[in-house]
């Protein structure tokens, strides 16, 4: 959350992988609407993920979106260049869940 008078334009966010120089990279519009989008559910094979995806899923089919479901080999790794350049090509959004 941010803090009181600032908006997401200020925020920064820390990439959790062991960059030694850190990219800067641009933000990506938010969506308006979900209705009609194709958002990205990628489970990252950590215990429970998929159920804390399931329940992400039935809000989105509420919101009209539809839902496509990608899982990561290892939570130990970052995804796959081809997996990752899958979810790109055909999804407008996506989700990471991170459960336990």
């Amino acid at each position: 959350m941010s803090a009181p008078g600032r908006n997401s334009q200020d925020r920064i966010l820390l990439d959790p992988t062991a960059e030694t120089h850190p990219a800067a990279r641009a933000r990506v519009p938010r969506l308006e609407s979900l209705s009609g989008k194709t958002v990205g559910l990628l489970d990252i094979s950590k215990p429970r993920g998929d159920l804390f995806l399931d329940r992400i899923e039935a809000g989105l089919n509420a919101q009209g979106a539809t839902v496509r479901r990608y899982q990561k080999p290892t939570f130990t790794k970052p995804a796959p260049a081809d997996l990752r350049a899958e979810i790109a090509n055909q999804c407008d959004a996506v989700i990471e869940a991170l459960a336990d």
